[in-house]
């Protein structure tokens, strides 16, 4: 069996990226605390500013707890050029810092995304968007342009590779959109990180995450562990739901309550000796649910299923 870590994320707890979202999520401390104490082994970054980003400091808040810093989330607007100079400097400020708090040895992966949720369109009809409502060839040049420079230039200031999130609400989420970015980035500079749930919602069909691995399976450098619930995910498309009514909902359920087939997940990554990390995710908005409890179950799920 390959060496594969379990891991959670700041987003579990309501911490996200979205800044027009209302609601106080939990600290870094707490959740910080809880993923130590429901058995988990490494941690992504969460928004720039949500942990601290004083490198001794963050050593400091980790290593107690027994957490791996092992990536960071940065979305960046690489539809639009004027946007591309901003991003990229969120980015190397994120990987140097990704960079000075990792211990020798360990590969964090810088997590580039569209900046979800910003495009009423994209956002309305998340979960069931049309081949209209994507980028043209122009815009697809534009964007990928933008996400191979930023690759380019955390690879050459910290040594660190990168990773693409496709995302409901941005203009990757479907399977073709993600095959398209693809097509257009150069594999030694852009990987993918699969995320099992935005998968599913995105494809309209949960069976489809075992084709991204056989589709994609190059690519694929980094996991993100998220279920969908198909009947909130048909609610939604019923009701037109936008993504974030989605995800108030419980698109994004717990692990094993879902369509996403993970046992199948965890053969096809074993197979073929995938020594990297599974990150849970199980995406809510600040307050909802009870965080910790399921990431309890969410653990327990996983070590059922040889994780």
């Amino acid at each position: 069996m390959a060496n594969i870590r379990v891991g959670n994320a700041p987003c579990s707890w309501g911490a996200l990226e979205f800044e027009e979202l209302d609601g106080e999520s939990a600290g870094y401390g707490r959740v910080l605390d809880e993923m130590a104490e429901t058995g988990y082994a490494g941690t992504e970054l969460g928004d720039w500013g949500f942990m601290p980003t004083d490198p001794e400091e963050l050593r400091s808040e980790l290593a107690p707890r027994g957490l791996t810093l092992v990536g960071a989330f940065v979305p960046a607007e690489l539809k639009n050029v004027p946007a591309h100079a901003s991003g990229l400097a969120v980015a190397l400020k994120t990987a140097q810092l990704l960079r000075e708090v990792s211990p020798a040895g360990s590969e964090p992966f810088l997590v580039l995304a569209d900046d979800n949720g910003i495009n009423p369109l994209r956002t309305n009809n998340a979960g069931h968007v049309t081949p209209a409502m994507g980028l043209t060839p122009k815009e697809w040049r534009i964007f990928a342009q933008g996400a191979e420079e930023i690759a380019r230039a955390v690879h050459t200031e910290t040594g660190l590779r990168t990773v693409f999130h496709h995302h409901c609400a941005g203009y990757v989420e479907t399977p073709d959109e993600i095959a398209c970015l693809l097509e257009h980035t150069d594999p030694e500079l852009v990987g993918l990180v699969l995320d099992t749930g935005h998968y599913a919602y995105g494809a309209g069909d949960g069976r489809a995450v075992l084709d991204a691995l056989e589709r994609y399976g190059e690519r694929i450098r980094h996991v993100h562990f998220k279920d969908c619930s198909p009947e909130i995910a048909q609610q939604a498309r019923a009701l037109n739901w936008d993504y974030f009514e989605a995800v108030r909902q419980g698109v994004f359920c717990e692990l094993g309550k879902g369509c996403v087939d993970f046992p199948a997940i965890v053969a096809w990554l074993n197979a073929r000796n995938y020594s990297g990390w599974v990150i849970v995710e199980q995406d809510v908005l600040p307050g909802m649910g009870a965080p910790k409890e399921s990431a309890q179950r969410n653990r327990e799920y996983l070590r059922s299923i040889g994780l």
